[in-house]
């Protein structure tokens, strides 16, 4: 067998149960006797809590607990949630406002939890959500992005939660002083919902001093130190568990106040607590993605080569210092700020800002896809303001293949990379030398084409280490226990099929486990496209592990010492011996022996470097200047992923990225309203992109393997959305420029686009 990998589009195994309603969702499996929770929410953006009366509630029919922040407190609870912070560019602290589980004296956005109330029946629990007595005096909302206004918290008069900095900022300065010429850009990028098929929810259920909580999740470790600081408990009395999970996108990686809430109420009651967000509830309380305003500049020389790069970002935190949210997506963001581009100047700032909204966290791609757009938008505007063609301002200002490893001016190293190659197969795989042609015939119709260009590229993130562990059933199967959590990726089928290849164990022998503080110690779960570089990179080691133990018992068992004893990944093998054992065999010989210390194997693994997916999205648009509709009617990619374990999931985690990116720039957008109230509630008003939003989608796969791994693999799971937003946003910028738009920002519904088509008309009237 080939090593690291056949490389074979091997259909998804769990997609059998998925699709014959054989799933187990956390609501799928919760226990039969379990009360169930309803959470009473803020029904402002922002107001002082003048009075809060929860008794008529708690006598309710069927009620057994009405849980307020003073009931938290009073059961010693640590009501206060973990919250991530950056350091200022004069390298003061940011702010840290305390973010409690329930409100405690002010309502600071719309859907705050306010009381948690438990109850026989869902029913009940609403009913008694109306018998609660809330008074509160109305304060002005802060929803702009910039200093001054109502204070959201009064520990932070400005509303600033940090002003950050990375790079050269006096190099960038003189770099542009001199320059020969410079061409700036504001960009705009939508706050979205991630609206994951199954929203969150939770139940908790006691045995004497341990709680267990199943949630939906992207790992458990993070929700159990979560709980546990929660609930004042020590770690080993919470287990939790992830089981199947509906989808995720970065939403789900952070903790929430209603799973240590479903916990504490399982405590008081002492019964199992359940509950289920609903999809408003979801939009309103869920972590939002993006929501955030760039002003974006490069210096160029006599050649139009850039020569530095300077980015003022200000982003919107909501109401409260998320678990990461903009803190480490400014950070990500720095890590591919200037792309796939040969500059050594750069300099990045950003600004932080309360506002009276549901707050904002890592969205798939967290401040990667950020980082790109805002780049690959100032690239096509560089262009048009140049007079030049945008494929060769790029191709002018690549890393070159011969400049790896390549050093970045915020200090992250490329591996390897042939940027220019990829460019070139993209433009042969997109057809571009048909485009003249389409555009022409577009407009005999009265329609406009447009194309765009997105040359992206990511960095697989989160902990570099990752454990696994192998156990060999009495039954003859095989389970391989991982420390990261599929939501819908195909994890079952990618790391069975892997573990195959590197043993000769047949796949359908073999059972994933993932999910479970009590069953695996430490994991780093799945986000940032870690999950399968870095998991199978930790069952790399496993089977070292396991080869070595085999072996040293195999000598005795073939005669011949150890290191004569080979395994060519189906079998082990030494010359002098008729004895060739596969790994399974082996393992009954270790049993037949009663050696049980090989029938498990443990390893870890830390990759030394990180590697970098990267790869050229080529999209072209059709709009229609009578109505305003966009639609994205061609779209090719070409990515480099390294070495693929499995194409057919590769090629499905750019297909949803894709259709990601197309939603966020056609058709998704949040709104509010002056007083902080969600205008986009629901899928009536939120508007995800249908069947016909997404055409059919060119994938070509143009390795060039990561030195920065064993297996040479980069990564691929956020790779579509990174490309899609600035590929489609620059088509239809390119659409509209020959009718004299000169600003275009996602997204581009009919209305918005038919006003930018018809803004001189709408003027003179």
């Amino acid at each position: 067998m080939d090593k690291f990998g056949k490389s074979q589009p091997v259909k998804r195994v769990e997609d059998v149960r998925f699709l014959t309603g054989h799933g187990r969702y956390v609501d799928d499996i919760a226990p039969a006797n379990a009360l169930r929770a309803f959470v009473f929410r803020s029904p402002v953006a922002h107001a002082e809590i003048t009075s809060l009366d929860v008794s008529e509630a708690r006598n309710g029919v069927g009620v057994h607990a009405v849980l307020t922040v003073d009931d938290l407190e009073a059961a010693g609870m640590n009501i206060n949630m973990f919250a991530a912070t950056l350091k200022n560019r004069d390298g003061s602290p940011g702010a840290r406002p305390d973010r409690p589980l329930l409100a405690k004296g002010k309502m600071r956005f719309v859907g705050e939890p306010v009381a948690f109330i438990v109850a026989d029946t869902l029913e009940q629990a609403r009913d008694a959500a109306e018998l609660i007595l809330l008074e509160y005096q109305d304060l002005p909302v802060k929803l702009d992005m910039a200093t001054g206004g109502a204070a959201v918290h009064d520990d932070v008069p400005d509303n600033r939660a940090f002003d950050w900095g990375i790079g050269d900022e006096a190099a960038v300065d003189a770099a542009f002083k001199t320059a020969a010429k410079s061409v700036s850009l504001e960009v705009g990028d939508n706050r979205v919902l991630v609206s994951s098929l199954e929203p969150r929810g939770c139940f908790a259920e006691w045995d004497g001093n341990r709680v267990h909580v199943s949630l939906g999740g992207q790992g458990v470790w993070a929700h159990k130190d979560a709980i546990s600081k929660a609930l004042g408990i020590d770690p080993e009395n919470v287990r939790v568990t992830n089981p199947d999970v509906g989808g995720a996108f970065g939403m789900k990686s952070f903790p929430y106040p209603e799973y240590p809430l479903a916990a504490h109420a399982a405590r008081v009651t002492g019964r199992p607590v359940r509950w289920m967000s609903e999809r408003t509830e979801a939009m309103l309380t869920d972590n939002a993605g993006r929501d955030l305003t760039s002003v974006a500049e490069f210096a160029f020389d006599e050649t139009n080569k850039i020569t530095a790069y300077r980015v003022h970002t200000r982003c919107n935190l909501g109401a409260y210092n998320s678990h990461f949210g903009q803190f480490i997506q400014s950070e990500l963001f720095s890590k591919v700020l200037m792309g796939v581009y040969d500059v050594q100047k750069a300099w990045l700032r950003v600004e932080g800002f309360y506002t009276n909204t549901t707050y904002v966290d890592a969205y798939r791609g967290a401040g990667r896809p950020e980082a790109i757009y805002i780049l690959e938008r100032l690239m096509d505007r560089a262009a048009r303001e140049l007079g030049v063609d945008p494929l060769e301002l790029r191709r002018r200002n690549f890393i070159k293949s011969n400049q790896f490893p390549y050093q970045t001016a915020t200090g992250e190293i490329y591996d390897v990379g042939d940027f220019d190659k990829l460019l070139t197969r993209t433009l042969h795989e997109a057809d571009m030398t048909g485009f003249p042609a389409r555009k022409s015939a577009d407009a005999a119709k009265g329609l406009l084409r447009g194309v765009g260009v997105c040359y992206y590229i990511e960095s697989i993130l989160g902990d570099p280490s990752e454990g696994a562990k192998v156990m060999f059933n009495e039954d003859g199967t095989v389970t391989i226990y991982v420390g990261t959590q599929s939501t819908g990726q195909g994890h079952e089928t990618v790391y069975a099929a892997f573990l195959a290849d590197q043993t000769g164990i047949p796949a359908d022998k073999i059972g994933v486990v993932q999910g479970d503080s009590d069953q695996i110690a430490q994991g780093g779960g799945t986000g940032g496209s870690r999950s399968v570089t870095v998991q199978n990179n930790a069952t790399l080691a496993t089977v070292v592990q396991m080869t070595e133990s085999f072996t040293a018992f195999l000598a005795d068992e073939m005669g011949v010492p150890a290191s004569e004893i080979s395994f060519d990944d189906e079998r082990f093998r030494a010359e002098g011996s008729n004895l060739t054992p596969t790994m399974l065999e082996v393992v009954d010989m270790a049993r037949a022996k009663d050696r049980d210390d090989l029938l498990v194997h443990e390893g870890r693994a830390t990759l030394p470097a990180r590697s970098f997916p990267n790869g050229c999205h080529i999209s072209e648009v059709v709009v229609d200047p009578e109505t305003g509709v966009v639609q994205v009617e061609r779209y090719t990619v070409v990515d480099d992923f390294g070495n693929l374990i499995n194409p057919m999931l590769a090629e499905g985690q750019v297909h949803g990225g894709i259709a990601q990116g197309i939603g966020q720039a056609i058709t998704e957008h949040v709104v509010f309203d002056d007083e902080g109230q969600l205008l986009t509630a629901s899928f009536m008003d939120y508007a995800l992109p249908r069947a016909d939003d997404i055409p059919t989608i060119g994938f070509t796969s143009e390795p060039v393997p990561s030195t920065a791994n064993i297996m040479g693999m980069k990564g691929c799971g956020e790779a579509g959305t990174v490309g899609a937003l600035a590929a489609v946003a620059n088509a239809v910028q390119d659409a509209l420029w020959e009718r004299g738009v000169r600003q275009a920002d996602m997204p581009f519904t009919p209305h918005k686009v038919w006003e930018l088509l018809n803004g001189e008309v709408l003027a003179a009237e």
